[in-house]
């Protein structure tokens, strides 16, 4: 049995120039966003809870909760919106292509009958209302020119619905069936996002031209504006009205969140100034934003979302983040906490805490790529794409200035043994490099393509994988390889190995989809069949005990195996995560921990058959 104890999500996708928008629902108190091919509800009282919606075919782009909180219609860059349940395994319910495009915003009706979307698409189809169980139009929405960005409903009768976009135009419709009625050219360049206040007699259009403008609910005219006195300095991403209709939270790429207060004749005038943690540069630009309940909730480009307290502004806000990309590394760091490292290949490598989650991502001078990483407390060791390899000294969430070795090509495998931490095995195209420290003692060729590598944790032997699915093992004397050994039984390149913490055996696995249990000293197999993965396995893992070893695949599942025993009675966990597994390391004897393509880290509780 394996049981999800923790997921420590990902953050929103983020683009640079353009808005996103967040929605959350009153009654749960949860946040919706997504990433990648992912939608996640998020409850802001409760950081550790998270529920995944991975069904979308395409990059999911917005998703809202239904008014009762029982349904979320989520859309994605094919044009389609989903509508499925919040609750008990997301049941679909209806599915629908609304636009030729891109979808980048939608909204339900107060009633939950009828739904809207805005995005791209051919001609002039930027904008479709429908309802919710049919799909049948309820509308004709003429009047723009290009991408509609932000589109809105009026949360009380009559409905009216409005839109905004690139044409710079905010555009008013009466219904249902609804018709264009009126447009405003207000603003002078894209306008971002479009709301209506919760008590229906307001909506607020934000735009690129640094401007907010407040219009009638009813009618459709514009009645005043976002005053510039104090306003911001940079685009206007996106706006949030307070849940009493009196205030709006807009966030904007001068990297500052306001609060304004609108009064009765229209116009708004900043309250508070909310600065968000952050260092300073472009990622800490606000794109994102969202008013609920006593929550004010904002995103930045980097992906770091900060609640403040709208009853009290002043109190310190609660930051927490996450990877924006596919998590591709993880190491349990074997301190008194257990620490979880995780890198992604933007560079981006994450701290977290078992039962707390985020703790920080780590700072680095030097933000290459990363496309291998191991660590241990003491130490980071990374290599990108540019055939270097980069040694931290790691100081809590700092790192030190980098000691960089070229090795000549692009590394493929990075190993360092645990029980002397300099010497490290880095294999490359045709052969090996072993370092010590930040010196090459030597690149050796081994004449044959080289896929995946694995040092012993004494330093002593090495094991090397080829394209032609043999393993060769060599014993190491100081900077020399000596062969010792050809193992043949894979029918697929090599694509990971991993010695056993009691070094008695290793594993290894290939891209045809098949794992090997090895015995140490005899070289006989210790456990074979191990083939239960429908894809490549991209990553393996050992228990402390040296008693399971667990795979991950392509296929998205996790599949823990117990050494003794038949492959058969092995723990599957199927869906570990959307896109594949990428990383697999165990805390301890009974607590696994996985990464993947949607950019989670998740906690798995194994107990054996």
């Amino acid at each position: 049995m394996a049981k999800l104890s923790e997921t420590y999500a990902c953050v929103p996708s983020t683009e640079r120039g353009r808005g996103i928008l967040i929605s959350g629902d009153p009654k749960s108190n949860s946040i919706l966003y997504c990433n990648g091919r992912s939608v996640i509800i998020r409850y802001l009282d409760r950081p550790l809870e998270v529920s995944i919606y991975g069904e979308h075919a395409y990059q999911a782009t917005v998703a809202r909760f239904s008014p009762n909180g029982e349904w979320v219609a989520s859309a994605d860059v094919s044009g389609t919106v989903k509508i499925w349940g919040t609750h008990n395994d997301h049941v679909l319910k209806n599915e629908f292509r609304v636009l030729s495009g891109r979808i980048d915003d939608l909204q339900w009706s107060c009633d939950g009958q009828r739904i809207v979307a805005s995005g791209d698409g051919k001609g002039k189809a930027f904008v479709r209302a429908f309802m919710w169980d049919s799909g049948t139009n309820v509308g004709e929405f003429d009047g723009h020119s290009k991408r509609v960005l932000s589109c809105a409903f009026k949360p009380t009768r009559p409905f009216r619905i409005v839109t905004c976009g690139e044409d710079f135009l905010v555009n008013f419709y009466e219904g249902p069936p609804f018709k264009f009625k009126l447009s405003h050219r207000g603003h002078s360049n894209f306008v971002n996002c479009i709301r209506f206040s919760p008590d229906g007699s307001k909506f607020v259009s934000v735009s690129s031209d640094k401007k907010g403008i407040i219009y009638d609910g009813k009618t459709g005219e514009t009645i005043g504006e976002l005053s510039s006195e104090d306003g911001h300095k940079g685009s206007i991403y996106a706006v949030s009205w307070s849940p009493d209709s009196k205030q709006v939270l807009t966030v904007s790429a001068d990297k500052s969140a306001k609060l304004w207060e609108i009064t009765e004749d229209g116009n708004g005038k900043v309250t508070k100034t909310l600065t968000c943690p952050g260092s300073g540069g472009v990622e800490d630009m606000l794109v994102g934003c969202l008013w609920l309940n006593d929550h004010l909730v904002t995103v930045s480009l980097g992906g770091m979302i900060t609640i403040f307290s709208a009853s009290d502004p002043d109190k310190l806000p609660l930051s927490f983040s996450g990877h924006l990309k596919s998590v591709n590394s993880l190491v349990v760091l074997q301190g008194s906490q257990r620490d979880i490292l995780s890198s992604s290949y933007d560079g981006v490598i994450v701290r977290w805490t078992r039962g707390l989650g985020y703790s920080g991502k780590l700072e680095r001078k030097d933000t290459s790529q990363i496309k291998c990483f191991v660590a241990t407390e003491e130490e980071i060791v990374s290599s990108g794409f540019d055939n270097k390899v980069r040694r931290f000294p790691l100081c809590g969430n700092q790192c030190g200035d980098a000691e960089v070795v070229d090795v000549g090509s692009q590394p493929k495998d990075l190993n360092l043994t645990p029980l002397s931490p300099e010497l490290a095995l880095v294999s490359i195209d045709s052969g090996v490099v072993i370092l010590r420290g930040p010196t090459v003692l030597s690149t050796i060729n081994l004449g044959y393509a080289v896929t995946a590598s694995a040092i012993a944790p004494d330093g002593s032997e090495a094991i090397v994988g080829g394209q032609d699915g043999k393993l060769r093992i060599y014993s190491i004397n100081g900077d020399t390889l000596t062969e010792e050994a050809v193992l043949e039984k894979h029918r697929g390149a090599i694509s990971v190995i991993r010695y056993s913490p009691d070094a008695s055996m290793f594993v290894s696995g290939d891209l045809n989809r098949e794992a090997v249990v090895w015995d140490r000293v005899s070289k006989a197999v210790k456990l074979n069949n191990m083939l239960y993965h429908s894809a490549r396995i991209n990553c393996l893992a050992w228990s402390p005990d040296s008693n399971m070893v667990a795979t991950g695949s392509l296929d998205t599942c996790v599949i823990i195996y117990e050494i003794g025993k038949p492959a058969s009675s092995r723990i599957t966990i199927k869906g570990a995560h959307l896109g594949g597994v990428y990383g697999l390391s165990f805390i301890d004897d009974c607590t696994v921990v996985s990464s993947g393509e949607d950019a989670c880290v998740r906690l798995w509780t194994v107990s054996p058959q």
